[in-house]
């Protein structure tokens, strides 16, 4: 694939993910805030003292400040997508640009966000000590790492048992010694469980489910709208002529 090329799915990845940020934006705002306004509610029925100035508006976070974190995270992540699609493209199989660009979002879900999400998972405000934030997120960065690079090695595990057991039977065993390390992990890295007693347990499941919707959106549509600009660029359909026959090419 020349320079050339890959400038331009690079150029389109990142059109998709702010895409795809739109639609995560608006699943963000309408299922996520309400819930972070219920949590802040709590927070503040519970804090010791009213008296701390708030340096940025509720209504600012909710709006423009979610709207610039989403967006900006969307052209980001779909510019690395673009340049991953361009190195995956033809490696892991022969499918097409949709299919490729399709299956990397869906692995790429499974790895950064889900797998560490079902042992770290989203918390709103008023859940967790500010003491630990530090903690937790190195936790957590910790995992998701742990995710890619072995979600990387199981790739490269299943392509090279291929040839002796057949691509059905080597997915599986990848995927096994997959799903085995990552047990490991889930069992050894430490527990954090800092939700308030009193906390309201549907705020809290509703959070982390309109927190995974998000992310689902976001890595859904960037698969799709990814996929349909790569396959146009790299198999564009013949011109036709005003009779819809194909115009010949020139020689």
């Amino acid at each position: 694939m020349n320079s050339a090329t890959v400038r331009n799915l690079l150029v389109r990845g990142m059109l998709a993910g702010l895409a795809a940020g739109v639609l995560a934006l608006v699943v963000a705002y309408f299922l996520g805030e309400p819930l972070v306004d219920k949590a802040i509610g709590f927070e503040e029925a519970h804090a010791h003292s009213h008296d701390e100035m708030e340096v940025v508006s509720r209504s600012l976070q909710s709006t423009a400040g979610l709207a610039t974190g989403v967006l900006v995270y969307g052209v980001a992540f779909g510019g690395i997508a673009a340049l991953a699609f361009c190195f995956a493209l033809g490696r892991v199989g022969r499918f097409s640009p949709r299919a490729t660009a399709l299956l990397l979002s869906g692995c790429a879900l499974l790895a950064v966000y889900v797998v560490p999400f079902l042992k770290y998972p989203a918390n709103p405000p008023a859940v967790g000590e500010e003491d630990t934030i530090g903690k937790r997120t190195t936790l957590y960065f910790l995992m998701m790492l742990l995710s890619v690079l072995l979600a990387i090695g199981a790739t490269i595990l299943g392509k090279r048992l291929a040839p002796a057991l057949g691509t059905w039977y080597a997915t599986v065993a990848a995927v096994a010694v997959f799903a085995v390390v990552i047990g490991l992990a889930y069992a050894f890295l430490p527990v954090v469980n800092e939700v308030p007693a009193d906390f309201p347990a549907a705020v809290l499941w509703r959070f982390r489910l309109s927190a995974l919707a998000m992310q689902t959106v976001l890595w859904g549509g960037f698969g799709l709208l990814f996929g349909e600009l790569a396959e146009r660029l790299l198999h564009p359909r013949p011109a036709t002529a005003a009779s819809g026959q194909p115009v010949p090419a020139a020689h």
